[in-house]
């Protein structure tokens, strides 16, 4: 029996709970995905090659922003 590194409970086995290594290597992969989401998109390069969507919602977004900023 062994304590699992990651959820800090007792393992059956000498190894971490597969489940929370799973969820670990998930987590990993959502930290990555937001951190590169903006290089994918190419967003900080150029807005101008934006959708007409996309910008609108941008500045919804930006505008909320400011609002909560405000009060």
């Amino acid at each position: 029996m062994k304590i699992c590194n990651i959820c800090h409970k007792i393992s059956a086995t000498d190894k971490d709970h597969t489940d929370c290594i799973q969820k670990r290597s998930i987590e990993m992969e959502d930290g990555n995905f937001k951190n590169n989401i903006t290089e994918k998109l190419s967003l900080s390069k150029n807005n101008q090659d934006l959708g007409i969507e996309v910008k609108a919602i941008l500045e919804h977004l930006s505008r909320d922003k400011n609002q909560k900023d405000e009060l």
